[in-house]
């Protein structure tokens, strides 16, 4: 017998405030994409701008396409909404 998927698609990408999350269809955070808002203070302390963790975030929520399409299909896809918090 198949077991259900434990992270259910699609994964959705939110913003919050100095990050981004991503869900699952249920409403599970998969992860956090930290950033800082000033470029310069991000490179300075070596973290993630904020279109860095965007594309990051929207990236990771492509990942169970990316199993059920292959790597090169993927990549054509839809992109991914990111919704304000």
């Amino acid at each position: 017998m198949m077991t259900p998927r434990r992270f259910p698609p699609p994964w959705s990408v939110t913003e919050m405030q100095g990050a981004f999350r991503v869900d699952d269809a249920n409403g599970q955070a998969l992860g956090y994409f930290y950033f800082r808002d000033d470029d310069a203070v991000a490179r300075q302390a070596r973290v993630l701008t904020r279109d860095e963790a965007r594309r990051m975030a929207a990236n990771f929520a492509r990942f169970p396409e990316m199993l059920r399409q292959g790597d090169a299909n993927a990549r054509q896809g839809s992109p991914i909404r990111v919704t304000p918090a």
